[in-house]
């Protein structure tokens, strides 16, 4: 996990480890029910229910400064060339491009989405003063 640096973020870029689809949504939400432990997308169970996105997730999302994306794997090979990235995994977009804020290990180790808060505002959000 690396602290932000002194380039201000332009926007956030969230990336699910999970394809986007009818089909692979309806694979995803019975693997989330009947094989929890197994489940490859920690940021996907811990900002969605089954069906759809918590609203205590929704609420902070919107309140953040930032502009925030939201892409599924395919979709982040598409758009960024995210070919060989380790998702789950949150981004900064800069004048530089994208910067990794939060990994996979971070967003497995959070316990609930208060942790993934914290983890979001200390490392996306927060420049770092230089000096």
């Amino acid at each position: 996990m690396q602290a932000p640096d002194t380039d201000n973020a332009q926007g956030l870029l969230f990336v699910y480890n999970a394809d986007s689809g009818v089909f692979n949504t309806l694979t995803d939400i019975a693997h989330k029910i009947f094989s929890p432990e197994t489940y490859a997308c920690p940021l996907c169970e811990l900002t969605h229910g089954y069906f759809q996105i918590r609203g205590e997730w929704k609420a902070f999302i919107e309140s953040l400064s930032l502009p925030c994306e939201f892409l599924h794997r395919d979709e982040a090979r598409r758009t960024y060339g995210l070919t060989d990235a380790e998702l789950p995994a949150v981004y900064r977009k800069t004048n530089d491009g994208l910067r990794q804020c939060l990994g996979p290990v971070e967003l497995k180790d959070c316990a609930d989405l208060t942790e993934l808060r914290n983890l979001i505002l200390t490392y996306c959000c927060a420049p770092v003063e230089s000096g």
